[in-house]
């Protein structure tokens, strides 16, 4: 139950032959991302359970989830770049019926991260995942 941005990331990475030029497109997605402005990098948008420094402002808009990010590790903005592919547009009530780490599985990142980064992307998830179960 993956948004259309995703499908089109998915389809992406098939074409990407090595984990070393997905690695290079997750990064290049985090640096395409639009800045966090510094007002929203606050401690109530900090995630905690990140080795990097990571901020999500979530917002609802008739129920429908829309968020940004920042992280001051590169690799970690693309994963958020990639969260946001799969997370935006989705309605609060749907967001809990996504399997992220099945998803992410699609692109080969669950094998290729590392166990810091494994567990930071699992509270960005979490945190995606209680703001939206907030507005249910």
């Amino acid at each position: 139950m993956a948004t259309e941005a995703f499908e089109e990331l998915v389809e992406d990475f098939e074409f990407l032959d090595d984990w070393e030029d997905r690695y290079r497109h997750v990064i290049d997605l985090g640096k395409a991302m639009e800045p966090l402005t510094e007002e929203l990098r606050v401690p109530a948008t900090k995630v905690d359970g990140c080795a990097s420094q990571v901020w999500l402002h979530t917002q609802f808009e008739d129920g429908v989830l829309h968020f940004d990010g920042a992280s001051d590790a590169m690799i970690v903005s693309g994963l958020i770049a990639v969260l946001q592919k799969l997370y935006n547009g989705v309605s609060a009530a749907e967001v809990s019926a996504i399997d992220a780490r099945a998803e992410m599985g699609r692109l080969g990142l669950n094998e290729h991260l590392s166990a810091q980064r494994s567990n930071g992307l699992t509270a960005m998830i979490e945190r995606i995942r209680g703001e939206a179960a907030q507005q249910g």
